[in-house]
Order: C-alpha cells, then structure tokens, then sequence
C-alpha cells in the first residue's frame, strides 16, 4: 500500500491499467533521449529509429511465433480492434456481409460492430452468455450463417473476468471459413501463453499498458496472408495498413513489456489467486452482494460484484474514501452511471446493473491490502444501502462477516 494525501492507497483496478515496469521505462530511454528521428526519414538519425522500430517488431514477434510483418503497432487496444473490425468486414464484404461477435465484448467490438450495422449494410448478431458470462462454441456455430465474414470474441472479460473458449471458436471459424478476431488486452501477462496461434485466430488486438508497458502502444497481429483495409489515411506506415508516425519511445516499451511479461505471465496466479478466493469468499459472505463472473474460468486477479439496492458511483466513492481504488468495470466507461451491458446480458436485473464492483490485483498488490478490503466493504455497502434506504425509502439490510 502507498500513501496518497495521507489516506493508505489499496489499488485494485490493474485490469483498467497496470504502473510502468522500471525495465520497460529503461528500454524507452534511447528513443526519448538521442534516437528521436523519425523511422521513415533517410539520413542516419531516421534509420537509427527505423532500427529500434524493426527490432521492436522482430521482439515480438519472437514472442508470438510469427512473422514479422504479421505485427502491426498501433497506439492501443481500441485502435487495434477498431482496425480489425472494420478492416477486415470492409475488406471481406464481397464475400459476405454477416458479423457474428457477442454481449460480453468491449464497447470498442461492439461499436465498431454496430457502427457497421447502422452505416454500411452489414448484419450483426450478437450471442448471449450464460449466467455466468460464458460464450459457448456451440452458441456462436447457431449463429453462423453462409454468407458470415467476420466472428470477434473476447479472450477474457474486462469486467467480470470470465474466459472465453476462443481457441475452440477459432478451430470451428477456421473449417468454416470464416476470418476470427479475439480482443486479447485482458489475456497478455494474465493467461498462460505459448504462442500467439494457441487462438486460432486471424487477427488478435492487444495493448501493452494491460501488463505494465506504456499507455499509447497496442498492436494487431495479422495472420497472413490476410489484407484489411487501413482505417488511418496519410502514410504508408505499418505496411500500408496503418498511416502515421510510429511512436517509437511507447513501441520500444511495449516490445519490452511483452518479452518480460507474456511467456511467463506478470499476474502470477500462484501469487494472485489466494488474495482473489479471499476476496470471493469475502463476497459470498455479504447477503446484499451477488459475485458475477465464472467462478473457474476467469483471470485469477478478478472479482466482480453488484449490489442489491445500492449503485456503483457510491460504492466506489466509499471504497475510494477508504483508499481503495476499485472500479465499475470498464475504464473506457468511468465515470459513466450507466447499467453495465455486460451484467445485464449475464441476467442481472437493471437495478443490479448499476451496481458493478470490480476488484482486480496485481503485482504490487499483498495480502494485508485484501484484509484492509475486508475489514472496509461490509460497513461500505452497509452506508450505500443505508443512503438508498433515505432516498428510496425501501428497507435494506447487510451483515458482514
């Protein structure tokens, strides 16, 4: 725990962002400091930057068993899926105009999905989950259809943490046919990893500040020899399929942050998993509180949770006032009172969809940091159902353990 303005800090919101290695900080050194040219410039200052670029590339794909040229750099996940969704649909749609992805992705999936639905004449269906968030194999072939192009899926849930058979779907998309995307920012340095075709995908997204590289760096791996459309004009950067100045200072930290931490996974789950079964049992003893995710398949650093007659803003205030960061799910949503979409395809009702509370460790993160969440949330909860009681004038009950 660290202290900020006095009050002992308990991160658990490393699923949202990870703290910047201090060897992958080191690794962006040089092209912060002397190697500042521009990697398509000609004179020696500009290929010195193209060296540290192509370097980086080799680096991961070294990692991932791939080619080179099959890892694109992007400036993160949302970028990265953004061009997978719509690069390959609008690169694929004389084939076909059918997208088949499911309730428990990214709104990054889901709204460039829905974007092209509402503004380009493609299809989209979207396959349900079960109770506890799981996508099956068998839902996703009842959803393919001839003239399907495109099938996306979640490697692991941001908000609850449920895990995917997208190895499985990937097989069944591969004898159809048919071009699969798995958004794996929440699987990289969480999951066991042996090489990016484990998948069986053809275009995977991820980024690096997930597993403590640098925010602004994500990449696409594209399998060959597929071709998807750019969605960034200007430039012939990233093999034609991405305009613009590389980052070169974020991509040298990526590059490191995947070599340190992918093969053999940051987020321990030998060192994780006491602190989240903690946790859980912790969940399951509050009666106001129902635990949401897959209680084996999911990341062992997550935990998520709603409550019953309270709402997340004031659940992560309490927690926040404690020094406790937590969160309502996904960052990309914070701030936003919303029901999580999420919970709600996992069959919450719409008052619990208010409710979202993830916990998700990290590294940095000890046991006595679990007892101070333990010691807090009952009499947390117990003021938030307290202030709905006033407000609703509904009777509301919490005992902790």
């Amino acid at each position: 725990m660290r202290l900020c303005c006095g009050v002992r800090t308990v991160y658990l919101d490393y699923n949202a962002t990870t703290p910047l290695d201090a060897a992958v900080r080191e690794a962006m050194t040089p092209a912060l400091e002397g190697a500042f040219g521009n990697p398509s410039s000609v004179h020696h200052v500009g290929q010195r930057a193209r060296r540290m670029l192509d370097e980086s590339r080799e680096r991961v794909a070294d990692v991932f068993g791939c080619k080179p040229s099959e890892v694109l750099f992007t400036s993160g996940a949302t970028e990265s899926v953004n061009l997978a969704v719509l690069g390959a649909a609008r690169s694929l749609r004389a084939k076909g105009r059918h997208i088949v992805s499911s309730e428990m992705e990214h709104a990054a999936v889901l709204e460039a999905c829905e974007y092209l639905a509402k503004n380009e004449g493609f299809s989209l269906s979207l396959v349900a989950p079960d109770s506890s968030g799981l996508i099956s194999v068998d839902s996703v072939a009842a959803a393919l259809r001839p003239d399907t192009i495109l099938v996306s899926i979640v490697g692991a849930n941001n908000e609850v943490g449920t895990i995917q058979p997208v190895s499985e779907i990937g097989a069944l998309c591969s004898q159809r046919g048919i071009c699969f995307h798995v958004d794996a920012a929440q699987w990289l340095g969480k999951l066991p990893f042996s090489s990016i075709h484990q998948f069986h995908a053809d275009l995977v997204s991820f980024c690096a500040h997930k597993f403590h590289g640098p925010k602004g760096a994500g990449g696409l791996f594209v399998r060959s020899p597929l071709q998807i459309s750019p969605i960034l004009y200007g430039g012939s950067h990233e093999y034609e399929r991405r305009a613009g100045t590389e980052n070169l200072p974020a991509i040298l930290g990526l590059a490191k942050a995947v070599d340190l931490f992918v093969r053999d996974p940051v987020f321990n789950p030998a060192l994780l998993s006491p602190m989240a079964d903690h946790l859980l049992r912790l969940v399951d003893s509050i009666p106001a509180t129902t635990f949401r995710g897959h209680r084996t398949a999911r990341l062992p650093n997550t935990v998520s949770f709603t409550v019953a007659g309270a709402d997340s803003i004031s659940l992560l205030a309490g927690l926040d006032l404690e020094g406790i960061c937590a969160s309502s799910g996904s960052a990309c949503s914070s701030g936003s009172i919303t029901p999580s979409r999420v919970v709600s395809a996992m069959g919450a009702s719409l008052e619990e969809s208010h409710s979202l509370v993830r916990f998700s460790i990290g590294r940095e993160n000890a046991p006595s940091d679990i007892d101070t969440v333990h010691n807090s949330l009952p009499h947390i909860i117990a003021r938030a159902l307290s202030a709905h009681k006033v407000w609703t004038g509904v009777s509301t009950s919490v005992h902790g353990p």
